[in-house]
């Protein structure tokens, strides 16, 4: 079952900080780790990340669940980088036939692997700790975004636990109708993207009568809408962003400083 429903401690002093606040400081952090390509900014973001996570009341157990895929990707990058790079510079480390791992390879491999990680855990953070109707309503209220977009956003997030729903009651009828794959890898990945069209169709046709229906009460117009439920954006929201910028940029420090820093441009 898929779920976007918060998994922190609702008392945690970063968890309950305004949402758009929390998305900027994100933002701030992931981006500035995008101007390097060595592996030691990135590593020390992610030891950055990992010991500010009890603030926002997220356990370890609970972030290697919902982060899982991010680390399958991450092996992924290594191992083809590893196997299938262009350039081998550096010494070599690991020959073994047609396979050369040298360390040149190895370090640009980190260096993505990781950057991915530490780009992606603070999302992975904030949506953990963030209500998608809360999220909706400071979307509108402090970062002005236009109502049509923020609820539609949220729609979709709401949205997001039926795909599963769905997936498996496609599964379970075609089985029912005696269509399995068995072990045949071929005819598994055949039903996989047929399961997916399936799926895709479904989706489109869902959001277009969201859409219509938006309309037809009027989301589109330009009659200003009321709020339920105030979000504020504090002082302390604003130092969330700002600290969140001060450790991206304490981050790449060291890394200038260890002689690393290999900058994207240039």
């Amino acid at each position: 079952m898929i779920s976007i429903e918060p998994v922190a401690a609702p008392g945690a002093p970063l968890a309950r900080r305004n949402p758009v606040a929390k998305v900027a400081a994100a933002l701030v952090f992931s981006f500035a780790l995008l101007a390097t390509l060595d592996p030691v900014a990135p590593a020390v973001a992610i030891g950055v990340e990992l010991a500010v996570l009890p603030l926002f009341g997220i356990r370890y157990g609970v972030l290697a669940r919902r982060a899982a895929p991010l680390l399958l990707s991450a092996a992924g990058i290594v191992v083809t980088l590893v196997l299938f790079a262009a350039e081998r510079t550096g010494r070599t480390l690991v020959e073994a036939g047609p396979v050369a791992v040298t360390s040149g390879v190895l370090l640009t491999a980190l260096g993505l692997a990781l950057r991915m990680l530490a780009v992606a855990l603070p999302g992975v953070m904030v949506f953990a700790t963030t209500d998608p109707t809360d999220l909706a309503d400071a979307l509108v209220q402090n970062a002005k975004a236009p109502a049509r977009f923020a609820i539609g956003a949220l729609a979709a997030f709401r949205l997001v636990p039926l795909l599963g729903q769905e997936w498996q009651m496609i599964s379970m009828a075609r089985r029912a109708r005696g269509v399995d794959a068995g072990r045949n890898p071929v005819a598994r990945l055949r039903l996989f993207v047929s399961t997916a069209f399936a799926l895709l169709v479904g989706a489109i046709r869902r959001g277009t009568r969201l859409a219509v229906a938006m309309d037809a009460r009027g989301f589109d117009a330009a009659t200003p809408r009321t709020v339920a439920r105030r979000q504020r954006f504090g002082p302390a929201d604003g130092l969330l962003v700002a600290g969140a910028a001060a450790l991206a940029g304490a981050a790449l420090a060291v890394s200038v400083a260890l002689g690393t820093f290999r900058p994207l441009i240039g």
